[in-house]
Protein backbone atom coordinates (compact mmCIF):
# COMPACT_ATOMS: atom_id res chain seq x y z
CA UNK A 1 0.00 0.00 0.00
CA UNK A 2 2.76 2.79 0.72
CA UNK A 3 4.29 2.00 -2.51
CA UNK A 4 1.02 2.93 -4.30
CA UNK A 5 1.16 5.97 -2.02
CA UNK A 6 4.26 6.67 -3.02
CA UNK A 7 3.83 6.31 -6.44
CA UNK A 8 0.38 8.13 -6.39
CA UNK A 9 2.05 11.32 -5.13
CA UNK A 10 4.88 11.10 -7.58
CA UNK A 11 2.69 11.14 -10.28
CA UNK A 12 1.17 14.33 -8.96
CA UNK A 13 4.57 15.69 -7.66
CA UNK A 14 6.43 15.26 -10.86
CA UNK A 15 4.17 16.98 -13.87
CA UNK A 16 3.62 19.84 -10.94
CA UNK A 17 7.43 20.20 -11.45
CA UNK A 18 7.95 20.60 -14.59
CA UNK A 19 4.66 22.79 -15.01
CA UNK A 20 6.18 25.24 -12.29
CA UNK A 21 9.91 25.23 -13.41
CA UNK A 22 8.38 26.01 -17.19
CA UNK A 23 6.35 28.31 -16.14
CA UNK A 24 8.65 30.56 -14.23
CA UNK A 25 11.63 30.13 -16.69
CA UNK A 26 10.02 31.13 -19.14
CA UNK A 27 9.35 34.30 -17.26
CA UNK A 28 13.60 35.17 -17.24
CA UNK A 29 15.67 35.39 -19.96
CA UNK A 30 18.92 34.65 -17.89
CA UNK A 31 20.35 31.33 -17.84
CA UNK A 32 19.91 31.23 -13.84
CA UNK A 33 17.41 28.27 -13.28
CA UNK A 34 14.79 29.72 -11.40
CA UNK A 35 12.52 27.53 -12.01
CA UNK A 36 14.38 24.40 -10.46
CA UNK A 37 15.34 27.03 -7.49
CA UNK A 38 11.57 27.47 -7.25
CA UNK A 39 10.25 24.00 -7.18
CA UNK A 40 13.06 22.71 -4.44
CA UNK A 41 12.04 25.64 -2.42
CA UNK A 42 8.84 25.56 -2.50
CA UNK A 43 9.06 21.26 -1.87
CA UNK A 44 11.53 22.31 1.13
CA UNK A 45 8.84 24.21 2.34
CA UNK A 46 5.89 21.61 1.78
CA UNK A 47 7.95 18.91 3.58
CA UNK A 48 9.12 21.16 6.67
CA UNK A 49 5.71 21.64 7.05
CA UNK A 50 4.58 18.13 6.86
CA UNK A 51 7.17 16.70 8.97
CA UNK A 52 6.27 19.28 11.62
CA UNK A 53 2.43 18.21 11.85
CA UNK A 54 0.93 14.94 13.21
CA UNK A 55 0.95 13.34 9.84
CA UNK A 56 0.29 9.36 9.43
CA UNK A 57 2.66 7.05 7.76
CA UNK A 58 0.05 7.08 4.68
CA UNK A 59 0.04 10.75 4.40
CA UNK A 60 3.81 10.99 5.18
CA UNK A 61 4.04 8.45 2.17
CA UNK A 62 2.07 10.38 0.04
CA UNK A 63 2.60 13.68 0.53
CA UNK A 64 6.45 13.55 1.66
CA UNK A 65 7.86 11.00 -0.31
CA UNK A 66 5.67 10.73 -3.15
CA UNK A 67 4.65 14.39 -3.76
CA UNK A 68 7.91 16.36 -2.41
CA UNK A 69 9.98 13.72 -3.78
CA UNK A 70 9.25 14.48 -7.44
CA UNK A 71 8.81 18.00 -7.31
CA UNK A 72 11.89 18.68 -5.51
CA UNK A 73 15.43 17.87 -7.80
CA UNK A 74 18.55 17.89 -6.51
CA UNK A 75 19.66 15.78 -9.60
CA UNK A 76 18.27 18.48 -11.76
CA UNK A 77 19.82 21.13 -9.01
CA UNK A 78 23.34 19.21 -9.94
CA UNK A 79 22.95 19.17 -13.99
CA UNK A 80 22.51 22.77 -13.74
CA UNK A 81 25.02 24.00 -11.52
CA UNK A 82 27.43 21.87 -13.56
CA UNK A 83 26.03 23.04 -16.71
CA UNK A 84 26.66 26.54 -15.54
CA UNK A 85 30.23 25.52 -14.50
CA UNK A 86 30.89 24.30 -18.32
CA UNK A 87 30.28 27.00 -19.63
CA UNK A 88 32.36 29.00 -17.25
CA UNK A 89 28.86 30.99 -15.40
CA UNK A 90 31.08 30.36 -12.35
CA UNK A 91 29.45 33.06 -10.54
CA UNK A 92 25.75 31.90 -11.41
CA UNK A 93 26.84 28.60 -10.49
CA UNK A 94 27.80 29.57 -7.64
CA UNK A 95 25.43 31.46 -6.91
CA UNK A 96 22.96 28.59 -7.94
CA UNK A 97 24.74 26.52 -5.01
CA UNK A 98 24.51 29.51 -2.23
CA UNK A 99 20.68 30.28 -2.86
CA UNK A 100 19.72 26.05 -3.53
CA UNK A 101 21.40 25.56 0.42
CA UNK A 102 20.39 28.73 2.04
CA UNK A 103 16.99 29.08 1.04
CA UNK A 104 16.06 25.53 0.43
CA UNK A 105 17.08 25.02 4.31
CA UNK A 106 15.21 28.28 5.24
CA UNK A 107 11.93 26.93 3.58
CA UNK A 108 12.12 23.66 5.58
CA UNK A 109 12.43 25.25 9.07
CA UNK A 110 9.75 28.27 7.64
CA UNK A 111 7.64 25.00 7.46
CA UNK A 112 7.98 23.37 10.82
CA UNK A 113 7.77 27.01 12.69
CA UNK A 114 4.23 27.78 10.85
CA UNK A 115 3.49 23.77 11.56
CA UNK A 116 4.37 24.26 15.22
CA UNK A 117 1.71 27.66 15.24
CA UNK A 118 -0.70 25.80 14.07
Amino acid sequence: MTVLLVALGAAVGAPARYLIDRAVQARHESGFPWGTLTVNVTGCLLLGLLTGLPASPEVAALAGTGFCGALSTYSTFGYETLRLLSSRAWLMAGLNVVLSLTAGLGAAYCGLVIAAAL
